[in-house]
Formats: C-alpha cells, sequence, structure tokens
C-alpha cells in the first residue's frame, strides 16, 4: 500500500504524528527505520523573531533524513505564515503542513493551532496565502472542530480543498476534548466521503487492528501514529505486515528492544551533545521502559539522575541484563 501528496509517493500509508518534544530527528529517523513511510517534523513557530533561537534551528534539522522533507508551521497571522512557508523552503522544506490540530493552552491562547478552527474566514486567508507563497504542496492537519457543538471539519475541509490544500490530517476529537475520551471517526468518513485530497486519520490507533479498522471505516488514505509510538516505536512494521497480510506479529524481545533504544540514545547524544541529549533521552528511556513491570522504583530514580552517556547506558545495559536473569529463572 502506499499513497501520494502532490509529486512525492511514500512506500507505505503510515505517519508518524508531529508531536512537539517528541518528534526531533533522532526520533523521526528511528521511526523511519521501523516502518514509517512518512515523518513531519516539530512544531516550528512562524514568528520571525525565534527562527535563530537553538530551539528552533534543532527543529528545523533534517540532515541525512529521506526526502521529502515535511515541516509543520504554526501561526495565526497570514502574513507571517506565508513568510515562515517561504522561509522553510528555502531551507530544504518540500512540503509544507498547517497546525490547527494543537489544542495546548499556550498555543490556542495566541489564536493559533486549533483555535483557528473558530473563525473560518482566518482559516481561508491563512490557507490561502501560504499555499500561494510556495510552489510547493502544502497540507493542513486539524481537528474535528472547536468545540463538540460545532464540528465544523466539513466546512473547513472543503475551503482547504477549494483553497489549494493538497491532503488533510483530522484528529478525531475536538479542542475541547483535548486528548479525553474516545477519538470518534464518523466526522473522518464524513469529510473523505465529501472532498478529494488524500485524507490521513488520526487519533488513538495504537495496534494494527485498529489501523485497520480506522482504514476501513473512514476510507482515509493513509492513518497518523501518536502517543503510542513513544511508547513502541516498532508498531509501524505491525501495522505494515498487517495490512499488507493479514498477519499480528509478535512484540520484539528484549534484545532487539535493548538494541533500538542504545542506537536511539546514541543518535540523541550525537544530535544534542552529552548534557542535554542525556536530559532528553530520560523520558525516552521513561517511555519505552515504564509500561514495563520489571522497570522498577530504584531503576527509575537512577536513570532519572544520570548525568553521563557513560553512565546511562551501562544503567540501561544493567536493566537489560536484569530482566534476562529473571526470564531465565523462570525456565524449569
Amino acid at each position: 500500500m502506499s499513497f501520494s501528496i502532490g509529486p512525492y509517493q511514500f512506500a507505505n500509508p503510515l505517519v508518524l504524528a508531529p508531536m512537539a518534544g517528541v518528534t526531533d530527528r533522532p526520533f523521526r529517523q528511528l521511526c523511519r527505520s521501523l516502518g514509517a513511510g512518512m515523518t513531519v517534523s516539530e512544531m516550528i513557530t512562524s514568528r520571525p523573531d525565534l527562527r535563530d533561537s537553538r530551539k528552533t534551528q534543532l527543529r528545523m534539522n533534517h540532515e541525512g533524513e529521506p526526502g521529502p522533507i515535511i515541516v509543520q508551521i504554526a501561526g495565526g497571522i497570514p502574513q507571517m505564515m506565508a513568510e515562515a512557508a517561504q522561509y522553510n523552503v528555502d531551507h530544504g522544506a518540500q512540503i509544507i503542513d498547517i497546525n490547527m490540530g494543537c489544542p495546548a493552552k499556550k498555543v490556542c491562547k495566541v489564536d493559533a493551532g486549533s483555535a483557528l478552527l473558530k473563525d473560518t474566514k482566518l482559516v481561508r486567508s491563512i490557507l490561502s496565502a501560504v499555499v500561494e507563497s510556495v510552489s510547493i504542496p502544502v497540507t493542513l492537519k486539524m481537528r474535528t472542530a472547536w468545540s463538540r457543538d460545532n464540528r465544523n471539519a466539513l466546512e473547513i475541509a472543503k475551503i482547504a480543498e477549494d483553497c489549494g490544500i493538497q491532503a488533510l490530517t483530522i484528529h478525531g476529537r475536538t479542542r475541547e476534548d483535548k486528548y479525553l475520551g474516545q477519538a470518534e471517526y464518523s466526522t473522518i468518513r464524513t469529510v473523505k466521503q465529501s472532498i478529494s485530497i488524500p485524507i490521513i486519520a488520526n487519533g488513538d490507533i495504537d495496534s494494527a487492528q485498529k489501523a485497520k479498522m480506522v482504514m476501513d471505516f473512514t476510507g482515509a488514505d493513509a492513518i497518523m501514529i501518536g502517543r503510542i509510538a513513544q511508547q513502541r516505536p516498532w508498531i509501524f512494521e505491525h501495522i505494515e505486515r498487517f495490512l499488507a497480510t493479514g498477519q499480528l506479529q509478535q512484540e520484539p524481545d528484549e534484545q532487539q528492544k535493548q538494541k533500538w533504544l542504545r542506537d536511539h540514545l546514541n543518535n540523541l547524544y550525537a544530535f544534542y551533545g552529552e548534557y542535554l541529549g542525556v536530559q532528553i533521552a530520560r523520558k525516552h528511556i521513561n517511555w519505552q521502559l515504564g509500561k514495563n513491570c520489571q522497570y522498577s522504583a530504584n531503576v527509575k530514580a537512577a536513570l532519572m539522575q544520570t548525568t553521563t552517556v557513560e553512565a546511562q547506558l551501562s544503567l540501561i545495559d544493567a536493566y537489560f541484563e536484569q530482566w534476562n536473569q529473571l526470564e531465565r529463572a523462570k525456565v524449569p
């Protein structure tokens, strides 16, 4: 299975969601190596006064990644968004994605992210300004609405198609929902049946079976995987195989998990440097090991306090060795 955006064809319809503070270059590379067909940058502000900050520059770093390079921008001023799109194209972006889905308070309070869904005229102005400013495909990520009482996803989707947006990602919640309750897919199905541009379904897709159900129910061209990839980045391979063959894969063994985690951590250290890399690695370690019953409070505390690469990797190795010893002890 594959899908396309503009001139770009992707090997499979599995997309890693852009998540601020998560999907940096090392994590995108990890997920691509484990089956993600498409990845998107962390959200980059459209504010020109922040372009030279280290945070923004790191988010714009795509060195060594396979194309197309997809950059997500956020903001609420049409001209500023257009200039941000042009700036990112000048720095290597091959697809621009517009964020109208982020429910975070600090984003919405400046009339960006999903707050924009309240104002359809502003939505049209932003989309038109960005599409007209660049010669590459522009896509949009959104929610079903600002509030449950006003699900205007179909109206926004038709505006997007009319403005020249070339693919649309819809998260099956409103901004009011944040991440509470269950995502709903009926709105996504209605949008898919009503417009002709590719639709990417998003929200609570946490297994291969759920991925197939969502694709079958909505008719979506692709699916976007978010939070579950923090814990199980290999989920992309599992979904790809299930969609192709109907066969479920077993979870990888601990030796394989250890290799992937170590490779990812070394990539983080190289990208951020030792001091920042060790700090950022802590959350990834906690995500990937935190659901394991063998991940004891003592090991977790030690890992969260380490300040050097050597100490952090040694604790990781000690954890997996302890786990292996416990497993061997179970064998009669």
